[in-house]
């Protein structure tokens, strides 16, 4: 089901820009139904199913697989292991480019980390594969895990994130410190966190010879088709997969993942479609992760409450077979006006699966240190936390001297500050209390993330009939996508929403680039957004060159396309119709391609991210130490908003995992097998419905010509690295106690009955 149309929800706007109203999401009637249908919900004819078989060790190698007890199991069909499997046409552990990973895809009995595949048993049923999976009763010859940031020698990496330096300098900060009149140094840490989207991975695969048929959740469809195609020597055309519905992804999703490659594999083996799903236990570990950080903050302060220096270390972790460093320290580059600055990474290769990109990578568990840090540096010089953020505003991108190309973080803070009455803050820790005794504090946090955009490609048709069609492969894991993109392909048609079809979800529509860094609605949206223009300004070309259309000869002055019309720009009393104009043409329709991506030029010149605010109140109980969130406001600024409600949403749940990341959530491992004790959502803990709070979200108007033509900057993630801090450093000031270790837990906080 590629095809969402427009709900009765979302019907009621007919004229004036699509862009900017706050509709409903076009595919919330199908959800709320259950009519739509996810990766696992498919069933084809003939399907089998396919189970995974992990080990339970972290370390090590298989040495035995009771392969034929599963095989003698009723209803299995075959036992996929390192000796009876597909050949693959490509090395897995071959990387070609910065977005490849390696997989483990049964290459030997090499065992990696807990949790990893070393065999997939296929079955008549569900319940025939998981039985088989358990009478193969593996045996191992294991080695000692490496488990903890302390568990393996350190060493710098050669690049962090993507390709970003790993130590990057600007002055000198030693001799800043020295000469600082006050300084402090601070280590914090934050553990390895699991993504835990609702729906799990999923794949139903189908051969037909060499060509391939999928369905399975994706946040990049081009390049899952493209790291299949590499796998299984196939030409990408010959690949068709469909991911109209995500169930959640958040950076999990970005690329194709070895138990999705197995369910191809295992369906090439038994030449019949196989439908394979991860159990919540076995997403710990194979799909990727946050991992964790230990950070330590040098920061310098002159007399006047000004930063003189920023030193930022983060030592994070790796898998033993891989490499993706979680870019912390980055988080120092971008908000403080400081003379020198300097960040640096140092890396521990454990045995657990490769960490990758987890929302707001880097950004999120960089800014709950450096923002606890910079409310340190503000108590050290008596100065109000705002306050002090306000003395050191960067004006400019501080570690490279660019100009912003919009930022209005002031006016978050202003704004911010007067919804949540911050003016009414005690400097002084441990002075508020409520009407129950318990302690209250106040705290903010500097919210920020880049303005990203990647590469995309859209098509765009005007029919006869005068009604509009958009295609792109675009990606909606639940942030509205569907939505806010058909409200550009509207505009950008000068259509009403009502008049557009719009198409998405599946590869064999253009490429819409990755649903990811906070890029999609700016990626995708620009590629449709230049598709609209093109086939207008093919629609115009036709009009102005018929004799017998009344904008004959506009060319000098150009035409206006809105309402389904094409208007003289100089003389709106002259137009025509879409429909009228092919008509008369003899043509069906009418269509053109437009591409997204970033400007070279824009971003050489200019620093380009989104900023906020966030205030938050706690509450905690003096004689149990237990910490409740009680009130947040946030306060954005992220470019152009296209759908407010949709932006609201996102900005919701940024501030939501942000008391999660503070309060609720950590992986914890089993120091001696280098197992994870709680892989399950009953013992790894986010934040439910009565752990959240009031909220309210303030979007702050900002105008950008530079990121983008539209203007977007994009809110999936920016929620969250205000409000960890924001909500650890309250916490501070119900208590006096300052916590460095997250998630803050009450035996953090040993708080006296009595001041």
């Amino acid at each position: 089901m590629s095809d969402i149309r427009l709900t009765e929800a979302s019907s009621h706007m007919r004229h004036g820009s699509n862009i900017g109203q706050p509709l409903t999401r076009r595919d919330g009637i199908l959800k709320v139904t259950g009519q739509a249908r996810y990766a696992a919900d498919n069933h084809v004819p003939g399907m089998l199913h396919a189970v995974l078989a992990v080990s339970s060790v972290a370390r090590g190698r298989v040495t035995f697989l009771d392969v034929e007890a599963a095989k003698r199991h009723p209803g299995v069909v075959d036992v996929m292991t390192p000796v009876h499997k597909p050949r693959l046409a490509e090395d897995p552990d071959a990387k070609t480019h910065p977005f490849m990973f390696r997989l483990e895809l049964l290459q030997d009995d090499t065992v990696r980390y807990a949790n990893q595949a070393i065999a997939v048993v296929i079955a008549e049923t569900l319940e025939s594969a998981t039985e088989g999976a358990a009478l193969l009763a593996p045996r191992y010859e294991t080695q000692p895990a490496r488990v903890g940031l302390d568990g393996d020698k350190s060493f710098a990496p050669p690049a962090v994130g993507v390709g970003n330096p790993a130590e990057v300098r600007h002055g000198d900060v030693n001799s800043a410190l020295t000469d600082a009149s006050m300084r402090i140094e601070a280590t914090y840490e934050t553990p390895a966190q699991y993504h835990n989207a609702m729906e799990p991975h999923a794949i139903v695969a189908a051969w037909d010879g060499d060509t391939l048929s999928i369905d399975t959740p994706s946040q990049g469809l081009a390049m899952a088709q493209a790291r299949i195609a590499g796998l299984f020597g196939i030409p990408p055309s010959n690949i068709h997969i469909r991911s109209p519905f995500l169930g959640g992804g958040f950076g999990s999703k970005g690329l194709i993942s070895g138990p999705q490659i197995l369910g191809i594999m295992a369906a090439r083996l038994v030449g019949k479609p196989v439908k394979l799903t991860l159990r919540r236990e076995q997403m710990y570990g194979p799909v990727g992760h946050r991992a964790p950080t230990r950070q330590t903050l040098r920061v310098g302060m002159d007399g006047d409450g000004r930063l003189t220096a920023i030193d930022h270390h983060a030592r994070t972790a790796s898998s033993s077979f891989d490499d993706f460093f979680e870019p912390a320290a980055d988080a120092s580059h971008t908000l403080y006006a400081s003379p020198a600055i300097a960040t640096s990474h140092e890396v521990v290769r454990l045995d657990t699966g490769t960490p990758l990109f987890m929302r707001a990578p880097g950004e999120a568990p960089g800014s709950i240190a450096l923002e606890s840090a910079i409310d340190e540096a503000a108590w050290m010089c008596g100065m109000d936390p705002l306050a002090f953020r306000l003395k050191n505003y960067a004006d400019v991108e501080p570690i490279t001297g660019k100009p912003f190309s919009s930022k209005a973080l002031r006016e978050c803070y202003a704004q911010g500050a007067e919804r949540f009455g911050w003016a009414r803050r005690p400097l002084k820790p441990r002075q508020l209390r409520d009407e129950a005794g318990f302690l209250v504090g106040w705290g903010v946090g500097t919210a920020t993330f880049p303005a990203l955009m990647f590469a995309a490609d859209a098509r765009a048709v005007i029919r006869a009939d005068g009604s509009g069609l958009v295609e792109s492969g675009a990606h909606d894991m639940g942030q509205g996508a569907w939505t806010a993109l058909a409200q550009i392909a509207a505009d950008g048609l000068g259509l009403d929403l009502a008049q557009v079809e719009f198409r998405a979800g599946t590869s064999d529509l253009p490429d819409a680039g990755i649903a990811g860094g906070s890029a999609h609605t700016a990626t995708a949206g620009m590629a449709i957004h230049n598709a609209g223009a093109a086939v207008t300004a093919k629609l115009a070309d036709l009009a102005m060159s018929d004799e017998r259309s009344p904008l004959f000869g506009a060319g000098n002055t150009g035409v206006i396309a809105r309402d389904g019309r094409l208007y003289r720009r100089d003389d709106e009393s002259w137009s025509e119709d879409y429909a009228d104009i092919l008509t008369r043409a003899g043509l069906a329709e009418i269509e053109a391609r437009g591409k997204g991506g970033m400007d070279p030029a824009a971003q050489s010149i200019y620093a380009m991210h989104a900023h906020g605010a966030v205030f938050a109140e706690v509450k905690v109980d003096p004689d149990l130490g237990q910490v409740r969130v009680s009130r947040m406001v946030g306060a954005f600024a992220a470019g152009r908003i296209i759908n407010p409600r949709l932006a609201r949403s996102q900005l919701f749940g940024g501030m939501i995992w942000g008391i999660s990341f503070a309060l609720h959530e950590e992986a914890v491992m089993d120091p001696r097998s280098g197992r994870l004790l709680n892989a399950n959502l009953a013992e790894y803990h986010v934040p439910v419905n009565a752990d959240v709070p009031s909220l309210d979200v303030l979007t702050v108007e900002e105008h950008d010509p530079y990121v983008n033509a539209l203007g977007i900057k994009g809110v999936g993630e920016i929620g969250v690295t205000g409000s960890a801090g924001a909500i650890a450093n309250a916490v501070w000031h119900a208590t006096g106690f300052r916590v460095r270790r997250f998630p803050i837990r009450i035996g953090d906080l040993v708080v006296p009955a009595s001041d």
